[in-house]
This record gives structure tokens, C-alpha cells and sequence, in this order.
């Protein structure tokens, strides 16, 4: 089988919405859904921008699309021929996982279109697509060609309105409601074909009218070529986009996919993994790495990575701990420079921690569970519809997911570790981790009657179960980020007057001593024949299996936490909890701890969250139960190849892409397979590869050297490139 693509026949209406996740192409300043080239709001059709956000009214906040400067409607004597409106007599999609080109070929009654298209990895603003039209008899062809505004949003509309201007190249630009940032498309074309041209504004687009005689097995060829700008990249994001795709029409088609292509093949030569033995599972990982490479922000020193990519507006396009736990790994060992953007994004956004902290009454560092621009919180104290009242249910994700402070911090001290680079602390990741430690410590709950000091009323991974005491993960990991703050003396032992500066900077001396403290007094877990609660009262409750608590849903749709849900009473368990701790700090457990921990918690566990799979694939691979370590490993690379995935919490839809599973497919197969770790600055392997697979390929870059992993049933090597 083609291990580089994913191709699908026949046309489904209904199934537009996955379709548009599993073929989507996106280079990390946009997002293309792939809808076809005549789709607007009803086939959700739209281009999904990086770091920009809006608000229209009290709705959710949420990244804008843009104006769709990639849209063919064709008609034939007349008659429409599109998607969705035209039963075609044939149709294929492709997307090519190599180069991110997405190809279609539809039969229409009596046209054959032939197109494929690319967002530009090569130039951050340009797409491109080449459009073929093959007449089966004669009659007159016209191809509205331009920009649409019939725009799909969630929670919009965004703009204040659109100022069209015609010209070689069409422009639209408009301006976002909340914050008037512009965002400006242009489109130009090139075509091989006479035609009488007219324009028309409508109030859903601008467009160029081409119609043509036609005769039986004539064959039009246009190629398109569009930009989308924004004001916060320049002064004139309209003269910018008009430019850039003026210029890329003078290059053609071939030159600019060319251009694409070599990006592409920069790409995969330092993150491709190659698997031999089983091709569907190949071809599931090349998706998860293409899914995960084609939304890295390349263009930027300090954005992120959504928790459902730029495949559209859901979760509200905010940044969550998927960035920091899942997405960044990959990186880390593949793409430092895009590791460290996804720091730099945190980093950059600690003021907006501190301003959440002074919020809630207390001091340091509190990361926004839901992070939009400037940190912002984007998470509501409603979440969650019921879907039999159909009124907001209140969540407490954003005041009581206090772990995200310490996943940061888990990230920059792993960062700095694994690539044995110290910049980032040193150009603001020590403050975030002092800042982050000040957190935990205003934050700790001291008691009277005893010395322990604990953290009530938190949620931790499992969010079925909200506002419990002493969850094992957070407790632990708050631990490790008091930890880093403590060691940054002895990280900066030879800059001891830097150090020392940002200490008194800080006013931090006086804490530093109460750090310490807490390290001693802090709350360990509470265990049963070595198997660790997930938090305070967890075993007393209702312990039934998951056949059963899923018996009483009375829809399909209902949030299963909280208050009212099935799971909430119960040991059943949203996700990874205390086995995601044990995988993330895997030196801290022994074997046998870990092993009876899987045992109780993986038959509770529902994994109705697109970031678990992974975290128990990786256990499994430690405990050397490689049949369940591949099971995982297919449910966690396939994901956005079958579309799997959870689609609604409650009346909320969350479907999209699954970055956090893409980076969990990299991990399982580099970390879990290979056994890939970090010790004293070198990076070394400890096999486990599973029986299906015969051979496992990659490279990794690691203490600023790149090496090449290969790994075989009898054995494997680590050696320099």
C-alpha cells in the first residue's frame, strides 16, 4: 500500500466535517480544511489563522478564518456543477503526506475536474492550486474564480465588515471585531484559455466571471494563486498579500510547488520515522508527523500549537498542556528551533500567568488552562452543555487545573536536559519556573492539627472527577517544578551574578527557604498494596466496570463528568492520571510499582481523551506488553486518518484535528519502541520493538549532534549521522 498517502472515493455531504480535518494542509500560519473548491460555510470550507482571535459579543473567544481566497465554483451552459449541490458520477480526494499537496479528481455531467492544491511550506502567506477542466461535449464553460466570504464560524461572525477592491489582483480586507486587526486575501490568475471577463461583488465574495465556448475534449487549465496577510505581521496587509501572489503568479505554478516540495523534503529528512512490517501502521505515523509538522509555527519565535491545530475553531484555538506534553517531544529531538518556540510562547506569555494568579488571590504564576494571545484565559466557567436541559453546566477546568503551571515547567527543565541548551533559562524560562514555584507555594494548604501541607480542590488529568484533594499527579508534579526552582542555583552555579540579580530582582531570597520546606512537607500519595489513590477518597468510590457506567448514558452526546455525569461517582476514569505520571517521570517508579498500577487502572480507564492512549502505550512498552503497546499505538496514530476521537462534550462540539495524539504517535515509536533516553548529555535506546513491525528508522538530534536510531528484531544502534 501507498505508505505517503490517504485517498478516498465517493462523496458523503455528511461526513464534510472529518474530511475536512483528515485533509487538511496547513503550514503553522494557516490552516486549508480540505473542503472542495466550491465549498463555503455549508461543506465548512475555511482558512484557519495562527494567533489571531476574536470575540463577537459574549460568545466564546476563538481563532478567526479568513476570507477564502481559494474559491472555483464551475458551471456548465449555465448549470452549476459543485459538490454538495451536484451528484458527481466519480469522485477521489488525495492528500500526499510527502509534500502536503491535497488532489481531487470529480466527473460531473459533463466536465471532469482535475485540481490539486498546496498552503505554502515555502512562503508563509501563499497557497496555490491548479485547476483542470476536461469537457465531455460542447457547450460554454464559466469558472467563478475569487475570494469568498461566506465564511464558517463557530462563534463569529469576526469581522466588521469586507472592502473589496478589484484589480489584477482581487483583494479583500477586513478588520476583526474585538481588537481591529486586518486581515487582508488577494487572488490572481493564470490561465491557458480566451475569455470574456466580468466581475462581480456579491455580499459572500468577490469574483472574476470566465466563460468560454467549450468544445468535446477540450481542456482548460487555471492555476490559482492567493495570499492571506495580517496587520500583525505589517503596516499593509492588503499591498502585502496582493504582492505575494502577484509574484508567485510570474513564478507559475510548477516553481512555487517546487519551492513547497523542497521545504517539505527539509522536513521529513530530520523527523521521518520509518516502520517496516506493517504498511497501514507506516501510513498512520506519516499522517501523525505531517498532521504535527504542518502546523508548527516555522513562521514565528514564539507561538504555539493549538490543541486542535488549524483545522479550525474549536477548543477555541487555545494552547494547552498538549503543547508542552505531547507536541513537544517530536520537536525537541527533530526541530529544536520549534521546541523552543513553543517555550518562547510561554515565556512570552508570563505576564499573563502572574495577572491569573492576582486574579484567584495569590502570587506567582497560574498558566491559563485555555492560553490565547498574551496568555489570556480563554476558558469560560461554562464548558459543557447538557444535553437534555440544553443549559451551560459549570466546569471548574479553569480555576482548579492548577498542574499546567507545572507541565511548563516540566517542559523547559526537559528542554534543557535533552538538548543540553540553557539559553531559554536564561532568557526567561528561570523566572517562569521561580514564578511558577511562588505559585505552588501561595497556593499550598497548611493545616494546624499536622505537618503536611497539601493541595485541596484541584483537577487533574482526569477531568471526570472535579475538585478532589491531593491528586497524585499534581501533587507530584508541583513537587518536580519546586524541585527545578531549587536546582537553578546549581544549573547557574558559574553565573552566580545573574542568578543572584534575578533573585533580588524577584525579592525571591526570602522563599527560596520555604521552597525547601515544602519539599519536605508535601503531601505524597496515599497507596493501597502498591497501588497509588488517584486522589484523597478515590477507592471509596463506586467500582464498576466501564461496560457498566457507559450502559447509563441515555445519549451518546453527554459529558460523563462533573456534578450530574455517569462516571463522576464511580473509579471510571476520563484519561491518564497517575499512569501519565508515571511515564512522564519514569525514573521515579520502579517496575513493579508501575505494573500494578496498570493493572487497576487501565480497565477504568475510558480514554475519552485524545491524550491517553499514548501515555498507557508507553507504560505498556516499559512493562514489555508490546501486543497492548501496538493496540495503543494504532489507536493513537490512526486518530486522524479514521477520524477517531471524540466529536462533542455535551452539545459542545470538539471535533478537529489531534496534535496531542500526533506528538503521542512520535512518542510511543521513538521513546517506547526504541527506548530512546538521555543519559549524562548522550542520548542511548533500549529496545522493545513489537512482533508486527520488522524494522524502526528515524533521527534525532540530541546534546547538539544528530544521530540515526535503527532498530531490528535483533537488535538495534545509535550511532553519529
Amino acid at each position: 500500500m501507498d505508505v505517503w498517502s490517504l485517498e478516498k472515493c465517493g462523496f458523503d455531504a455528511g461526513e464534510a466535517v472529518g474530511d475536512g480535518n483528515r485533509f487538511l494542509c496547513a503550514n503553522g500560519y494557516m490552516g486549508l480544511r480540505g473542503a472542495p473548491e466550491e465549498a463555503g460555510r455549508d461543506l465548512y470550507a475555511a482558512v484557519t489563522l495562527a494567533g489571531v482571535y476574536d470575540r463577537n459579543g459574549q460568545a466564546w473567544r476563538e481563532p478567526v478564518n479568513a476570507p477564502n481566497a481559494l474559491y472555483l465554483r464551475l458551471f456548465f451552459n449555465g448549470k452549476a456543477l459543485a459538490l454538495g449541490e451536484t451528484r458527481p458520477i466519480k469522485h477521489r480526494q488525495r492528500l500526499d503526506y510527502r509534500c502536503g499537496l491535497f488532489s481531487r479528481d470529480t466527473l460531473f455531467d459533463p466536465v471532469r475536474v482535475e485540481s490539486e492544491r498546496f498552503v505554502s511550506m515555502a512562503e508563509h502567506s501563499l497557497l496555490a492550486d491548479r485547476y483542470r477542466m476536461q469537457v465531455i461535449q460542447d457547450g460554454e464553460i464559466t469558472l467563478q474564480a475569487g475570494i469568498s466570504t461566506d465564511l464558517w464560524d463557530i462563534n463569529g461572525p469576526h469581522f466588521k465588515g469586507f472592502d473589496f477592491r478589484p484589480g489584477p489582483a482581487l483583494q479583500v480586507r477586513a478588520v476583526t471585531c474585538e481588537k481591529g486587526i486586518e486581515v487582508a486575501a488577494a487572488q490572481c490568475l493564470r490561465t491557458d484559455f480566451e475569455t470574456l471577463e466580468r466581475l462581480e461583488q456579491r455580499p459572500e465574495g468577490l469574483f472574476r466571471m470566465l466563460t468560454c465556448p467549450v468544445k468535446k475534449g477540450q481542456i482548460l487549465t487555471v492555476e490559482v494563486f492567493a495570499a492571506v496577510c495580517t496587520s500583525q505581521e505589517g503596516k499593509d496587509p492588503a499591498e502585502t498579500a496582493r504582492q505575494s501572489c502577484l509574484r508567485a503568479r510570474e513564478r507559475g505554478f510548477e516553481e512555487c510547488l517546487k519551492a513547497h516540495r523542497d521545504a517539505w523534503e527539509d522536513i521529513w529528512a530530520c523527523s521521518e520515522v520509518t516502520l517496516e512490517g506493517n504498511g497501514e501502521a507506516a501510513r498512520d505515523l506519516h499522517a501523525s508527523q505531517y498532521h504535527l509538522n504542518c502546523i508548527a509555527p516555522r513562521h514565528a519565535q514564539d507561538l504555539s500549537i493549538p490543541a486542535r491545530g488549524l483545522s479550525g475553531q474549536t477548543y477555541k484555538g487555545a494552547i494547552f498542556w498538549d503543547a508542552e506534553i505531547f507536541c513537544l517531544p517530536m520537536f525537541v529531538f527533530t526541530q529544536p528551533e520549534i521546541a523552543r518556540s513553543l517555550l518562547r510562547y510561554r515565556i512570552e506569555t508570563l505576564p499573563g500567568a502572574l495577572k491569573k494568579a492576582r486574579e484567584y488571590g495569590y502570587r506567582g504564576a497560574f498558566y491559563a488552562w485555555e492560553s490565547q494571545e498574551g496568555g489570556q484565559e480563554g476558558c469560560t466557567d461554562f464548558n459543557v452543555v447538557d444535553v437534555f436541559t440544553h443549559r451551560p453546566v459549570r466546569t471548574y477546568f479553569r480555576d482548579r487545573q492548577i498542574h499546567i503551571s507545572a507541565d511548563v515547567v516540566y517542559a523547559l527543565w526537559q528542554y534543557s536536559v535533552w538538548t543540553g541548551d540553557r539559553t531559554l533559562l536564561e532568557e526567561g524560562g528561570a523566572r517562569v519556573i521561580l514564578e511558577c514555584a511562588r505559585f505552588y507555594l501561595s497556593r499550598a494548604n497548611a493545616h494546624l492539627d499536622r505537618t503536611e501541607v497539601d493541595y485541596a480542590d484541584v483537577i487533574g488529568p482526569d477531568e471526570y472527577h472535579e475538585r478532589v484533594c491531593n491528586n497524585a499527579f499534581t501533587n507530584r508534579m508541583i513537587l518536580y517544578c519546586i524541585e527545578s526552582a531549587l536546582s537553578l542555583r546549581e544549573v547557574f552555579g558559574d553565573k552566580k551574578a545573574w542568578f543572584s540579580s534575578l533573585l533580588k530582582e524577584m525579592d525571591y531570597e526570602r522563599e527560596l527557604p520555604l521552597l525547601e520546606e515544602l519539599c519536605g512537607r508535601l503531601r505524597g500519595p496515599k497507596t493501597r498494596e502498591g497501588v497509588i489513590e488517584q486522589f484523597d477518597g478515590y477507592f471509596a468510590l463506586e467500582d464498576c466496570s466501564l461496560d457498566a457506567v457507559r450502559a447509563r448514558l441515555r445519549d451518546d452526546r453527554e459529558y460523563w463528568g462533573g456534578d450530574h455525569g455517569v462516571a463522576g461517582t464511580t473509579q471510571i476514569i476520563k484519561q491518564a492520571d497517575v499512569l501519565a505520571l508515571m511515564a512522564l517521570l519514569p525514573e521515579a517508579f520502579e517496575d513493579e510499582e508501575v505494573e500494578k498500577n496498570w493493572q487497576y487502572y487501565e480497565p477504568r480507564t475510558e480514554h475519552g481523551s485524545s491524550l491517553s492512549a499514548c501515555m498507557y502505550a508507553l507504560t505498556a512498552c516499559r512493562l514489555g506488553l508490546l501486543d497492548e503497546a501496538w493496540r495503543l499505538f494504532r489507536r493513537t496514530a490512526g486518530i486522524d486518518v479514521t477520524g477517531g476521537g471524540k466529536q462533542w462534550a455535551g452539545e459542545i462540539y470538539i471535533g478537529g484535528t489531534h496534535p496531542a495524539s500526533n506528538g503521542g504517535a512520535w512518542m510511543i515509536a521513538a521513546l517506547g519502541f526504541a527506548g530512546l533516553r538521555m543519559s549524562n548529555g548522550r542520548p542511548e535506546i533500549h529496545p522493545r520493538l513489537p512482533d508486527q513491525l520488522t524494522r524502526l528508522t528515524f533521527p534525532v538530534i540530541a546534546g547538539g549532534k544528530k544521530w540515526t536510531v535503527d532498530i531490528t528484531r535483533d537488535g538495534g544502534s545509535i550511532l553519529p549521522s
